[in-house]
């Protein structure tokens, strides 16, 4: 019986624009992901918020997120126009999702890429609203008040 293929994905750029390209590999990887993506849950209720906005979006959207995450997720650092520094430990993926704007919002602990929240972005500057929860999500992750 034959091993299954790896995909390897790499971030490459096209027209100036980052582009996802993807590989199927029969052999191991060595240039694997660098971080593991886990969603911010709710300590109450274990509701993932980050997850249940994706479900809302129809399924072009998340397919775009999704890439972008992955992205910074081989990646990793990365910045623009892909990722962005937002304020403390907080970062965002920035992903055009046609006439919108969609934002990311996570953290990074050792190689762990905890998604603390997602939004389509209205405005020009990020909601500070926004930023609070997501830092306040960040501290619950942690255990801090």
């Amino acid at each position: 019986m034959a091993a299954a293929a790896t995909i390897y994905c790499e971030l490459t750029t096209c027209e100036g624009a980052p582009k996802m390209v993807h590989y199927k590999l029969s052999k191991k990887v060595k240039n694997g992901p660098k971080l593991a993506v886990k969603f911010f849950k709710q300590p109450a209720s274990g509701s993932e918020p980050v997850r249940e906005w994706l479900r809302t979006l129809a399924d072009d959207e998340r397919k775009a997120i999704g890439e972008d995450v992955k992205a910074v997720q081989f990646g990793w650092p990365l910045g623009l126009p892909l990722v962005d520094h937002v304020d403390g430990d907080v970062w965002e993926v920035r992903t055009r999702l046609g006439n919108r704007i969609a934002r990311v919002l996570f953290a990074v602990e050792q190689a762990l890429m905890f998604l603390l929240h997602g939004f389509i972005k209205k405005t020009q500057k990020t909601p500070q609203q926004d930023i609070d929860l997501a830092k306040d999500r960040l501290k619950k992750m942690r255990g801090e008040k």
